[in-house]
Formats: structure tokens, C-alpha cells, sequence
């Protein structure tokens, strides 16, 4: 409910400001306990996790957050070998305040209509460990199409965007 106060696997609290922004909550705890479980070199988590990117890219391109810049260089190469296409967007201290609160280590959402999937990465990133090379990538635009597209590989419906980019992804960075 709005004004609820949640615990997270982390230890930090969130106060959920809007239901609607669901997906992030979950989201945080599924990056920690992958981190926390299985210790891995890197983390990429894709999720259609805003509206806004849709707003901000329409169905084309991904948004694409990392705070590595190895990973996201690696990421962006791979989405174009395989016509998934990325745009990395910014994340930084200047959004993270935004979901700073008062009543708990953080909200759900920044309170205003302002940046709206950088608001979001920079949510997931809080659950982030440091030094963990991490990417997030906000597929809302680009997992479902409905309109005439001409592409056979993502006809209308669920497109599967992603599936290809990871699988070159880990060809080319992970497997000798």
C-alpha cells in the first residue's frame, strides 16, 4: 500500500510511494541475492521496468544503464552484431536524490514526473554491491510490438529482444 515501509534481502528499507512501480522491488532483490548466491563476475539484469523508456526511446533501442564502462561497451557491441540495438543513458548522485527519503533508506519512485527510467536504474542500482561490473538494461519499448513491423526476427507481440544480444554477449566475452 502507498506508505508502507518494506524490508529488503539487503538490509534496506524502501518506501513504496506507488504501487504501480512493483517490478523495482522485486527486481532489488533478485540482483542482490544473485550477487549474494552465486558471485559473479558481472551482473546484467534486463527488465521492462518503465514506461518512461518508452517515452525516451520509443521501440527501437533499449535504455541501457551500467556502471561499468567494459560492460556497457561489450553490451552495446553485441546488440548491434545482432540488431538489438542499445543507448546507454546516464546514471548518477544527481538522480539517485531523487529517490531519497526521509522515512526509509529510499522511495520507489521520485515523487515527480522527472527522468523517469534513470530513476529507475538508479533504484536498482542501489542493490548493487561495490565493485560489481553491473548493467541494467529497461526493455519496455523493445520487448512488445504491436504495429507493422517488417522485420522477421521481432514480429508483432513478444519480440524476445535480448535473447540474441546475451547470447553474443557471452560468445564473445565468456567463451574461449
Amino acid at each position: 500500500r502507498p506508505g508502507d515501509i518494506v524490508n529488503t534481502m539487503s538490509g534496506q528499507t524502501i518506501e513504496v510511494l506507488n504501487t504501480d512501480a512493483e517490478g523495482r522491488l522485486i527486481l532489488a532483490d533478485a540482483v542482490w541475492y544473485a550477487q549474494d548466491k552465486y558471485e559473479p563476475s558481472a551482473l546484467i539484469d534486463l527488465a521492462t521496468l518503465t514506461g518512461a523508456v518508452i517515452v525516451a526511446l520509443g521501440h527501437e533501442n533499449a535504455g541501457m544503464f551500467s556502471n561499468d564502462e567494459d560492460l556497457a561497451h561489450a553490451i552495446t557491441s553485441a546488440g548491434q552484431a545482432e540488431g538489438e540495438p542499445v543507448l546507454r543513458l546516464p546514471l548518477s548522485a544527481a538522480y539517485d536524490k531523487l529517490i531519497d527519503t526521509p522515512n526509509a533508506d529510499m522511495k520507489n519512485i521520485a515523487g515527480k514526473p522527472v527522468a523517469g527510467s534513470i530513476v529507475g536504474a538508479q533504484f536498482v542500482k542501489r542493490f548493487i554491491k561495490d565493485g560489481m561490473p553491473w548493467a541494467h538494461m529497461d526493455i519496455a519499448g523493445t520487448a512488445w510490438k504491436s504495429g507493422p513491423y517488417e522485420d522477421p526476427l521481432s514480429p508483432a507481440w513478444a519480440t524476445g529482444y535480448g535473447v540474441r544480444l546475451l547470447n553474443r554477449l557471452i560468445q564473445n566475452r565468456y567463451e574461449e
